[in-house]
């Protein structure tokens, strides 16, 4: 079966990235790291840090009817090291609850070697806490070109971490990004595609939400598409551009999204 397939994959593929160690010394050569030109337009796939929304009450995910298998996940330790990290990184901030994804790219080269994807994480995370100043990387989780899935943003896969991926729309949402360019014309491999409807399956089941829904959410920035204190009705699987000004996450990509909320909504166990 195509899943069973994906899984094994995508768990033989992490074991292999958990191991890579990459020498402390090599982040400060950006030049040559294959995410150079991230930086420049993570503006138009990252939205800045937003404070938790007032009188949320932090829960614990909810066993919905219609779940999924937690897919292989690797840890944050894989890519962000000691010499990173910062000495005392602000604790996570939570919502109450996972409803919608957003889909993202990450802008990036696509002629990676999938070992190189950890440097690649941990580039986007200097040039994101870096230069932009933010308290960490925004996505909560990224997947590379070979379908390996990574813990982006920190706070615990299993619970709702408000990232900073998609301005006005950063709460009661996780954040996927595609590390590449998938504008027009670029495949997306498949291996990619069917990681992500994982993800998302799972991530949607812990609120027993349909990945082809529309969730009602509030905008918290007007910066957004849409005012702040506007509910908006979007996808439940969404690309980022359905809630901010960008093309990201690519019109391939974006393409794929209803072949992804289908695959997703399968994995739950729905009709």
């Amino acid at each position: 079966m195509r899943v069973e397939r994906l899984a094994h994959r995508a768990r033989a593929a992490a074991r292999r990235c958990a191991a890579v160690r990459i020498p402390g010394p090599a982040l400060p050569v950006l030049g040559c790291l294959p995410g150079l030109a991230a930086v420049v337009a993570l503006g138009l796939c990252a939205a800045g840090v937003e404070r938790p929304a007032g009188g949320q009450a932090v829960a614990r995910p909810d066993s919905g009817a219609h779940t999924a298998p937690r897919p292989a996940i690797v840890p944050r330790s894989a890519w962000l090291t000691e010499d990173t990290e910062p000495d005392r990184p602000p604790p996570p901030r939570y919502d109450d609850r996972v409803v919608a994804v957003f889909v993202h790219h990450t802008d990036s080269p696509n002629a990676y070697d999938c070992a190189e994807t950890p440097r690649i994480i941990r580039y986007l995370y200097a040039g994101q806490t870096g230069a932009r100043d933010w308290d960490d990387i925004g996505y909560n989780f990224l997947v590379d070109r070979c379908g390996v899935i990574y813990e982006g943003r920190a706070g615990g896969v299993a619970r709702a971490v408000t990232g900073a991926h998609t301005q006005g729309f950063n709460h009661r949402t996780a954040g996927i990004a595609a590390i590449g360019t998938f504008t027009e014309g670029v495949e997306v491999p498949r291996v990619m595609s069917d990681a992500i409807a994982a993800l998302a399956a799972w991530k949607l089941g812990l609120s027993d939400t349909d990945p082809r829904a529309r969730v009602r959410l509030v905008s918290s920035n007007s910066r957004s598409r849409f005012s702040a204190g506007t509910t908006a009705t979007l996808p439940a699987l969404a690309g980022h551009r359905e809630a901010f000004m960008t093309t990201c996450p690519g019109a391939s990509l974006s393409a794929l999204l209803p072949e992804i909320r289908r695959l997703a909504a399968r994995l739950q166990g729905r009709a």
